[in-house]
């Protein structure tokens, strides 16, 4: 099998090119954009056939130059800054381009991964159930996750959904993940604060309901992601747009603490204000319903937020990478 796999240098898509290569498989094109950034790094020490950057390869699939000799897509190349604030720049890399490689792929009936995101779901007014009924009912908060939106919105006004596979990903966390500057998870950042002052800072609550730290989200760790990845590349006739993520919320709190347990240090954690710029588009609480994926037959279960913790810590004291 051949496989394209988009932001191949990114967090998730070199993490799924170590996973390729665990199994043996190789014959894999890269396709990212690496400019100036670090991610390069994540690609040193993994086999891959060929690395093309983003506009160059869309330029040479579109015009037929692969011919017949691609049998999958998995897209996760995204920007995915949820403080972006070009709105033009995200409807053209994460929307447009998305669909020219979807209608490439359907055309040929070649298999389709791609990423979306619980930024679709905005507050969560609505849940945070994969139903296509309750899709067009979503709002997100930003601009970031109404381009994700909008191309599940794409795919199931045109009935596509029954012919690929979306995965909507939660708080993903874990190695290769250093290059992501202010997206970096909270574990990476809490690390590094809690090496350079000893303390965690969290964002205070601005809501009654909620204490300071006791904001929920539903953290996954990245080998628990690239594992439904790899069902759904398995199972090509599995289709659809599913959650990923665990199934249950954690607070920020407890994140903190697993932190500290890693590394065996007593909890020491100071909040501060959240930015005024994203009062008002903060997730308080995300929890994916992982029913639908199940009903698929998935039946594996994600590693404890302890547990993933401490082995994403033993990544970072060693700077080691998947």
């Amino acid at each position: 099998m051949r496989i394209v796999v988009t932001g191949g240098a990114g967090f998730i898509g070199s993490s799924l090119l170590w996973q390729f290569n665990q199994k043996g498989i190789s014959d894999i094109i890269v396709v990212d954009h690496l400019g100036e950034s670090e991610k390069w790094k994540n690609l040193a020490g993994k086999r891959f056939e060929d690395y093309m950057e983003k506009e160059s390869f869309l330029e040479q699939l579109t015009a037929g130059r692969f011919g017949n000799t691609i049998d999958a897509i998995v897209h996760m190349g995204a920007c995915s800054s949820t403080t972006e604030s070009d709105a033009s720049y995200l409807m053209q890399n994460n929307y447009r381009y998305t669909k020219k490689l979807a209608q490439w792929a359907l055309a040929l009936e070649k298999r389709f991964i791609y990423a979306s995101s619980a930024a679709t779901y905005g507050m969560g007014e609505h849940g945070y159930r994969d139903d296509d009924a309750v899709a067009p009912l979503l709002r997100p908060l930003n601009m970031y996750g109404y381009s994700k939106h909008l191309f599940d919105l794409w795919l199931l006004r045109n009935g596509f959904q029954s012919r690929c596979a979306g995965v909507k990903f939660f708080n993903v966390f874990g190695p290769n993940e250093f290059h992501k500057d202010d997206m970096r998870s909270m574990v990476l950042k809490g690390y590094e604060q809690i090496k350079a002052t000893g303390k965690i800072k969290l964002f205070r609550s601005h809501r009654e309901d909620y204490e300071d730290g006791e904001q929920k989200r539903d953290f996954i760790y990245i080998k628990d992601a690239l594992s439904v990845i790899g069902y759904l590349l398995d199972h090509p006739g599995i289709n659809g747009i599913f959650n990923l993520g665990t199934g249950s919320a954690a607070t920020w709190n407890e994140l903190a603490e697993a932190i500290y347990k890693a590394l065996q240090l007593p909890a020491d954690i100071e909040y501060i204000d959240m930015p005024i710029a994203l009062r008002e588009k903060y997730q308080y609480f995300t929890q994916a319903d992982m029913t639908k994926l199940k009903q698929t037959g998935y039946d594996a279960q994600p590693t404890s937020l302890e547990d993933a913790v401490r082995e994403y810590v033993s990544f970072l004291e060693k700077e080691a990478y998947l």
